[in-house]
């Protein structure tokens, strides 16, 4: 079965805009605002950027985009995100990332106040995470388990195989899924034969960045492969799955595109309004 992740999402993002509809416009309240900032230098995030603020104002929710110059200084930009931080008509704020080399991601998600850091990347809502105290978690991580809950997949007790280590996606999606009782398994570049490890999965998710690498051999009869994967090609956007090799032999398949980046959008939607309740 093809797992429609666009309707997944309408269905997120309905729940949304009913709740800013009830819970704040109908109230005269000012529904949440999400602060995206983006350095200048990359086209995709620029179109990734573009979309959210979309996505916002189809649920009435306000955005605001802040764009700064590719050379921009990091104590510059550490004074933009406390200028967020410090605004309380903000309810969340991205750092879109991939930024510029002489930026430091990490340092710079961690100028992000905690309490508006809406993809959970900071050290101290990861720490929140991993100990299973956590508020949100990461959009394309809880965008997943969603896809999972949606479909009724069973989670507990099955063998998951989660192919990529970043705090994103793949670190992320496996403590989600430890959490609720799955035996998980993270592999990455220096696992040992991948192909066994990942045909003995009941779940697979795939998140490495490598166009069409898991083909047949790594899927077992009846699997579920969620492929996390946006790679963009002379033919257009492909996943990290072959897809046409897998279809058929997985019980469940997400394509690409339409699978799990409709989620983390309607996902960054859902963490923006949670956090704005809580501040």
């Amino acid at each position: 079965m093809i797992i429609d992740g666009k309707a997944i999402a309408a269905e997120i993002k309905e729940n949304v805009k009913q709740e800013i509809e009830r819970d704040y416009l109908s109230k005269g309240l000012t529904p949440p605002k999400l602060a995206c900032i983006i350095v200048e230098g990359n086209k995709a995030s620029e179109v990734y950027v573009a979309s959210k603020e979309k996505a916002c104002a189809s649920v009435g929710m306000e955005s605001v985009i802040v764009r700064l110059k590719e050379d921009i200084t990091k104590e510059q930009l550490k004074m933009e995100i406390e200028k967020l931080n410090n605004d309380d008509s903000v309810s969340g704020i991205l750092l879109q990332l991939p930024l510029p080399s002489h930026l430091d991601d990490k340092e710079a998600t961690n100028w992000i106040s905690p309490k508006k850091d809406v993809d959970c990347l900071t050290f101290e809502n990861l720490g929140a995470l991993f100990s299973a105290r956590h508020i949100i978690a990461p959009c394309t991580a809880t965008g997943i388990i969603k896809i999972l809950n949606h479909e009724n997949i069973d989670i507990v007790g099955k063998n998951v195989v989660v192919i990529g280590r970043s705090l994103l996606v793949g670190k992320s999606v496996a403590n989600l899924l430890e959490q609720k009782n799955a035996t998980v398994t993270i592999c990455h570049s220096k696992t040992k034969d991948l192909e066994m490890v990942c045909k003995n999965a009941d779940i697979l998710v795939v998140a490495i960045g490598k166009p069409n690498f898991v083909n047949e051999n790594y899927v077992k009869k009846d699997a579920v492969v969620i492929d996390v994967g946006i790679n963009r090609t002379d033919n257009g956007l492909i996943g990290d799955v072959d897809f046409s090799s897998v279809k058929d032999i997985a019980s469940y398949i997400t394509p690409v595109p339409g699978g799990v980046g409709p989620l983390t959008v309607a996902c960054l939607l859902e963490n923006t309004l949670i956090l704005d309740k809580y501040k």
